[in-house]
């Protein structure tokens, strides 16, 4: 079928409107869709009571309307961009569960998805939210789906293993594959350059969302430490991709700018510098996605975007253009932690560093490490025990690795510590508090251990030994 008789359904993210993304679809009536068959979606985001399974909920009743009248194809394609993504997810996760064959959906363009959170979603959720976002609406700002879009919230955990990974125990449901969805993730890398904006940037994101919580390829890990042979302690995850997802991270556009190809809207002409080239390619890489005809050229994307657009824009680091920072185009990842007893009771107050080794040597190195590779540290609002931790992947090959003395395997290891929930147990070892336990995580150059990925988000389900004193329970012979 020819990409132009293909119905395309638009939906945007959080705080916005369907207008918004008039410019996209002018665009793609300029390019052979026929404008009759492009549909732009609205939904309500800033009002508290909802979620995002309701948007989704509510979108899928929407569609099979629509459907049933003849008015939607039984195939279509639909862009999303922001928290639409997490509403597409849950829609065909919680709608076609079990039977993905009969999902309408065939291509998936994701722009600048939220798929593992924001940053900003906690700032929404304070004054400065209010005040920006909330003025029109009573001060509603969408707590609902704002606690969804959290860091490390558990809706993204629960999705997360809905449609990406496999943990022990979990069904073996699939969503994204050749008989499948096929989705497709586009992102900026650059920041806001507007003056009030520009509060909220954060390096290797958008402004708004960060590229590696944009990646909808994800990882997983069980480490445990309950079990007694630390060669069974990190147990990975499956995924339930066939095929990594096509990932194209974008050196001059912004969170705003990725729904406007040719910038037609004027906020979204930024101050940042960009060749013709450079602006023409956001609408090449949509047309491309969009126009996809099999699994096999969905392949060929993933590693052509992979090579020809993202690594080109992590190489404008080493001569970033004028009024663009080196830092702007850094690699990051992201670790979400999640800590439970071996009774699978939540742990809340633990503490996590990260050395060269289990004796904390090499000092320089890590206040390098601490300081400059892990950038930020985040507890989730809902559950303290969910973390979320940014790296600068950059600064870590770049910098920490370079600083370890020479013959140094450039390992990484993870330490935790918790605290003791009281005077009759303890983590890790009887009869001592502030106990730890260190596993490695990352071996650069070992393929089989090199596990810390760019681009990536990493979740981390952490299981450590509760430990009753031993005047928790004695036994004494009876004295007749």
């Amino acid at each position: 079928m020819p990409a132009a008789a293909r119905q395309v359904l638009i939906v945007h993210g959080w705080s916005d409107t369907s207008k918004s993304f008039r410019a996209l679809a002018r665009f793609l009536a300029d390019h052979g869709y026929d404008a009759r068959l492009l549909w732009l979606g609205d939904y309500i985001s800033r009002d508290d009571d909802l979620r995002v399974e309701d948007v989704a909920r509510r979108m899928g009743e929407v569609i099979d309307e629509r459907m049933a009248k003849g008015e939607l194809d039984k195939s279509f394609d639909m862009i999303v961009h922001s928290t639409g993504g997490l509403v597409a997810r849950a829609w065909l996760t919680a709608r076609y569960r079990g039977m993905t064959e009969q999902c309408p959906m065939k291509r998936l363009l994701m722009l600048a998805p939220a798929n593992h959170g924001s940053k900003l979603a906690a700032t929404g959720k304070s004054l400065l939210g209010r005040v920006v976002k909330g003025y029109d609406n009573w001060f509603h700002t969408g707590q609902g789906i704002l606690d969804d879009l959290e860091l490390a919230s558990p809706y993204q955990w629960e999705l997360a293993q809905r449609d990406i990974l496999m943990p022990i125990g979990s069904g073996n449901e699939r969503y994204y594959g050749a008989d499948r969805v096929w989705p497709f993730v586009i992102v900026g890398s650059h920041p806001y350059a507007g003056m009030l904006r520009q509060i909220v940037n954060e390096d290797g994101s958008d402004g708004t969302v960060r590229v590696c919580a944009a990646n909808l390829n994800a990882r997983g890990v069980t480490i445990d430490f309950s079990r007694p042979d630390p060669q069974d302690q990190f147990v990975e995850w499956d995924s339930r991709i066939e095929c990594e997802v096509p990932l194209a991270v974008l050196p001059t556009r912004t969170h705003g700018s990725i729904v406007d190809p040719e910038r037609a809207d004027g906020s979204n002409r930024e101050d940042i510098a960009e060749t013709a080239d450079e602006k023409a390619l956001l609408g090449k890489l949509i047309l491309e996605a969009l126009g996809c005809p099999s699994f096999d050229a969905y392949r060929a994307i993933r590693q052509r975007w992979d090579d020809e657009v993202t690594e080109k824009t992590a190489e404008r680091r080493l001569a970033p253009p004028d009024g663009s920072k080196a830092d702007y185009f850094h690699q990051y990842f992201q670790l979400n932690t999640y800590v439970v007893d071996n009774h699978g009771k939540p742990v809340g107050d633990y503490f996590l560093e990260f050395f060269s080794d289990t004796r904390k040597a090499h000092e320089a190195a890590n206040v390098f490490l601490h300081g400059e590779v892990i950038e930020d540290v985040k507890k989730n609002t809902r559950d303290p025990g969910l973390r979320n931790l940014y790296f600068d992947r950059t600064d870590l090959y770049d910098g920490y690795y370079r600083l370890l003395p020479k013959n140094t395997p450039p390992v990484l290891y993870m330490s935790i510590s918790a605290a003791s929930p009281g005077k009759n147990v303890s983590y890790f070892e009887r009869e001592k508090m502030g106990a730890e336990a260190w596993v490695p995580v990352h071996l650069h150059g070992d393929s089989s251990r090199c596990w810390l990925r760019r681009n990536t988000t990493h979740y981390l389900k952490i299981i450590i030994p509760r430990m009753p004193a031993t005047d928790v329970f004695k036994l004494a012979r009876f004295q007749p």
